[in-house]
């Protein structure tokens, strides 16, 4: 319902106001627009706009049906002419619209198409194998927002002709949209002509009531799309005549046509100098889908259908940087990409990397080039070619038809291969060019962002006072990078001796920090320890937290394995959660497991430690009846750390520091609403439901599970 079909008692409030809306709101307010009444009540739906931009999608349409008949091989001329009346004319010499009568509407063809949404020969198959006109409805949509629209046909010996006055038929006395019209008129049958002489005439003038007043047709824009055709269309040949000029002074035709198709395209994209020739990668697959198909009995059937869909990309790299991919379907453009260039851009990707892997240019160190590696100086057109593909909407910017990710994908896989594993004297020093350029372009990538890094360390180093008790590492390399946060000065000490100062930073913290759960911000930010961990992370807190600045590519809580090291943890963890909750969704804050426990083996064999180390009273009672099953001598006095200060560096290196040896577990928030219920439950300011719920699950904990 609209706002201007509500009526006026609708909008009183206050007693008794229900009751009247309800009683004055009925069927007959409910508006049913019929036809192409419907397209000029929402021509936005239809042509996206009602702009320029809209006023060329109108232009389009009427194109893209002549250019559906050169694809099928019945039209190889194309003229559009602007004349200076400010009305439109499209020509070409295809079959023309057919004339005779429709047994379901009685009326002619021309009629249907023109008046009839969703109507056309592109539904069934048996027209077009393959075309830019889907849902039927463009060149209704057209004649619905024209103040006049006149179809001329050459076909079965005769010129046809029809007129009609925003979609409805008939016949204008004069020229121009403002003649005298008269609906009665149907179909006229005009001269004879040869018949050899096929063809379809389509000239309109656009509706002002519909179209905004600056709305014009751009030339440039014309003659781009009209270039762009002839490239997908070899052997098409397009008229662009513009005789808007005054007084015959202005006027321009401009002609396109090239027989080199989309390679010869893919040169005129390029503006770089070639690293190789252009490369055709060209292939079909089959794909089978369920559609509705229309029986003789007039009833939509559910059938499942085999369709082909066609591959043709152009491709080469070039010395220049930036990126240039245009797609097609059916010659339809799809600026916004869709499945076709999302196949072919993880297909490319991973052909690259394979190539690079067997040709050992990637070392086995290095990470896999990315998409923008493989892409870089890159020119393609990628176009495809299928029966009724499935489009985001009349404008059909976007590709919809998921098997075009997977066939598109096979055919690039295939033949980008065979083109970069060639043997052939050119074709490899030209596959080489181009992935030495790939790999080139990623370790440039990989510099640039060790460059930023280490330029944002020092810009925190220098910029801020860090705190002075912070033990920094001396690696640039972000992901490498990690920061322990430790408990107390004593604990300190011997990981500074334990640590591998190269890529492991230290933080102390005195005690057990705020409990941001139940403290504002500002107290938070007060609070000496919150804030220097939030400082020596670099990444903000809050709304604010930029996981790209952190610093550090893991955080990790080395705390005491007892009451006071759990506490301290969730603590942390806390702060983390509420203020930095993007480090731990990202999964790098880790929990550093140190031992309990030092067993020490007596005169242990070639090849034992002579350390075993356990992290809880229960795997200590278990490894010591294990011993002693098999009858290893142990020492008597077994160690029991209190806490992190009790081992010395190599223990503390071995066991919780070195990456070789330590055991780390994940910090995850696999629940988001579950882990903000208990955070508030266990550290928030309502002390009542904490102690229901200590209460209520003291009886059901498993105390072989506490490691004290």
């Amino acid at each position: 319902m609209t706002a201007d079909s509500v009526p006026s008692t609708a909008l009183l409030t206050g007693a008794g106001g229900a009751d009247r809306e309800s009683s004055n709101y009925t069927a007959r307010h409910l508006l049913v627009l019929e036809g192409l009444e419907a397209v000029r009540k929402r021509p936005g739906m239809y042509i996206g706009s009602t702009d320029s931009r809209g006023l060329m999608h109108c232009l389009w349409e009427i194109i893209d049906n002549s250019v559906d008949e050169a694809l099928g091989g019945y039209c190889d001329t194309i003229e559009v002419v602007l004349h200076d009346d400010t009305s439109v004319e499209v020509r070409d010499n295809g079959r023309g619209i057919p004339v005779d009568v429709e047994p379901k509407t009685g009326l002619s063809g021309i009629e249907v198409v023109m008046t009839k949404l969703h109507a056309g020969g592109k539904f069934g198959g048996g027209s077009y194998a393959a075309s830019g006109g889907l849902h039927g409805v463009g060149a209704s949509v057209v004649n619905a927002l024209s103040a006049r629209l006149d179809v001329e046909v050459d076909r079965n010996s005769a010129t046809h002709s029809i007129s009609f006055r925003r979609g409805v038929p008939g016949m204008f006395t004069e020229q121009g949209p403002d003649s005298p019209f008269d609906p009665a008129n149907g179909l006229r049958k005009g001269k004879r002509i040869p018949k050899t002489r096929t063809g379809t005439r389509v000239r309109y003038w656009a509706d002002r009531q519909i179209f905004l007043k600056d709305a014009k047709l751009d030339l440039e824009t014309l003659y781009q799309r009209a270039r762009q055709t002839a490239f997908l269309v070899p052997g098409l040949t397009i008229v662009v005549r513009d005789e808007r000029g005054i007084d015959g002074e202005g006027k321009t035709e401009e002609t396109f046509r090239y027989d080199g198709g989309i390679s010869e395209f893919c040169e005129y994209l390029a503006q770089d100098r070639a690293v190789c020739d252009v490369q055709r990668l060209t292939g079909t697959g089959t794909f089978k889908e369920t559609v509705p198909v229309l029986d003789d009995r007039g009833h939509m059937t559910a059938t499942e259908v085999t369709r082909e869909l066609g591959v043709d990309i152009a491709l080469r790299w070039g010395t220049g940087y930036d990126t240039v991919v245009r797609s097609f379907v059916n010659i339809i453009a799809t600026p916004k990409g869709g499945t076709h260039v999302t196949g072919f851009e993880r297909s490319l990707t991973k052909t690259v990397n394979e190539a690079l892997r067997s040709t050992k240019l990637l070392r086995v160190a290095e990470d896999d080039v990315v998409k923008d590696d493989a892409l870089e100086g890159l020119t393609a057109v990628v176009t495809v070619r299928l029966a009724e593909p499935q489009f985001e909407g009349q404008t059909k910017e976007v590709l919809g038809t998921s098997a075009a990710n997977r066939i598109v994908a096979n055919v690039v896989a295939k033949e980008l291969k065979a083109f970069l594993t060639s043997t052939k004297r050119d074709a490899k020093a030209q596959a080489r060019a181009v992935l030495d350029k790939a790999v080139a372009a990623a370790r440039t990538r990989i510099a640039a962002r060790q460059h930023k890094d280490a330029q944002r360390r020092k810009t925190a180093l220098e910029s801020s006072s860090l705190p002075a008790k912070l033990a920094d590492c001396r690696s640039d390399d972000v992901e490498r990078s990690e920061l322990f946060i430790v408990e107390g000065d004593s604990a300190l000490g011997t990981a500074k001796l334990a640590r591998n100062s190269e890529f492991q930073a230290l933080l102390p913290i005195r005690g057990k920090i705020l409990n941001v759960q139940k403290s504002s911000v500002s107290d938070m930010l007060k609070n000496a320890e919150c804030g220097a961990i939030i400082q020596v992370i670099g990444a903000g807190s809050g709304r604010t937290f930029d996981i790209d600045a952190a610093r550090y590519g893991k955080v990790i809580m080395m705390t005491d394995a007892d009451v006071d090291g759990s506490h301290i943890r969730t603590l942390l963890l806390t702060l983390f959660q509420r203020y930095m909750r993007p480090m731990v969704e990202a999964g790098r804050v880790f929990a550093a497991v140190p031992p309990l426990h030092r067993i020490e083996r007596v005169q242990p064999k070639k090849g034992q430690d002579k350390y075993i180390y356990t992290y809880s009273d229960n795997e200590l009672r278990q490894t010591l009846l294990e011993l002693q099953r098999k009858n290893v001598r142990i020492k008597d006095s077994i160690q029991r750390y209190k806490g992190l200060g009790e081992m010395d560096a190599d223990q503390l290196a071995e066991t919780t520091m070195d990456p070789r040896h330590r055991t780390l577990r994940r910090i995850n928030i696999g629940d988001l609403e579950s882990s903000e219920r208990i955070f508030d439950l266990l550290m928030g300011n309502e002390v009542a439901p904490r102690k229901e719920f200590i209460t209520s699950s003291a009886a059901t904990l498993d105390r072989s599970r506490i490691d004290v």
